[in-house]
């Protein structure tokens, strides 16, 4: 389990592929030395499970599954990506509750700057937007986030300067995918109002 809270922004140093699988290896000393084999890690909100110890780097088999329905088929070398270790029990949960299982990628429609007000827009399908709701928690490229509007189209989002210089949300352009989780707390509910309740628009209601 994670909680979006970011603990550092890591850098792709390489992309090779082996058999069926990709080596991803991303540049993280700040906390790679601290990893150990088969640790869960969360890379632009995708867990993964590292695949090898090293002092400086997180090393990572992706598999074809993971490349196809995450973003991070399209990572580059260079790329600049969200990293986060698994919650520790009875560490602080600042965020909210993540699994670090991508529900969909959604696309940037836009990332608006007014001053300090910079509002991220994100085009997503129907049926994910049906799991977010106002001031509800969403996850995008692995942060924690609190939606500010839901449309049948997607959601928006508001980013503090912190947010800005701690992730690489700030770097986002028009047509990029990214990462989604919705609150997994809104998923189990979804579902068990489907089967209690009669077939309603939850957009149309909110």
């Amino acid at each position: 389990m994670f909680t979006g809270i970011i603990e550092v922004v890591g850098e792709v140093t390489a992309l090779s592929r082996r058999d069926h699988t990709v080596r991803l290896a991303v540049a993280a000393p700040a906390i790679a030395g601290e990893v150990r084999l088969g640790d869960s890690v969360a890379v632009n909100g995708a867990c993964l499970t590292l695949a090898e110890e090293h002092p400086e780097q997180l090393l990572f088999d992706a598999v074809a599954e993971t490349l196809a329905r995450t973003s991070l088929g399209e990572l580059r070398m260079g790329s600049r990506v969200n990293v986060e270790r698994a919650l520790r029990a009875g560490g602080r949960l600042d965020g909210h509750i993540v699994q670090g299982h991508v529900d969909e990628t959604g696309r940037v429609k836009a990332l608006e700057c007014r001053g300090e007000d910079v509002r991220l827009h994100v085009e997503t399908s129907r049926s994910f937007a049906e799991l977010l709701v106002e001031k509800g928690s969403v996850t995008v490229d692995g942060v924690s986030l609190t939606v500010v509007g839901v449309s049948r189209e997607g959601f928006d989002v508001a980013l503090i300067p912190h947010t800005l210089a701690v992730t690489t949300l700030g770097g986002l352009e028009p047509g990029q995918r990214v990462n989604l989780e919705a609150d997994v707390l809104g998923k189990y509910v979804k579902r068990y109002l489907e089967r209690v309740l009669p077939a309603r628009d939850p957009v149309a209601d909110a």
